[in-house]
């Protein structure tokens, strides 16, 4: 436990900067979204390229909002589970279900 809490201390743990495998679903489709929208950037005039970079952006950042709030309820689920585990007294009927 120790060695995670200094981790965390030092910024040594950064949940959201994690690498892609390399021939994974997760890199198949990020390559896709690269390619289509290379493609269609090249279709576009000047001024659908501004809105589709725009459109892209605030996409990333619905994204990166949403993955922030999802580790946030995963970790708070963590923590309750982890809770729940240590009340010895949680109605086990070895120690009488009270």
């Amino acid at each position: 436990m120790r060695k995670t809490l200094e981790d965390l201390y030092y910024g040594n743990i950064t949940p959201n900067e994690q690498q892609m495998t390399p021939g994974s679903e997760l890199k198949r489709a990020v390559d896709r979204v690269t390619n289509y929208e290379k493609q269609l950037m090249k279709q576009l005039g000047e001024t659908e390229q501004e809105i589709l970079t725009k459109l892209i952006q605030s996409q990333h950042e619905i994204d990166s909002i949403t993955a922030l709030e999802n580790f946030i309820l995963g970790f708070r689920l963590g923590v309750r589970l982890m809770a729940e585990c240590m009340d010895e007294n949680d109605g086990d009927i070895r120690t009488g279900g009270e």
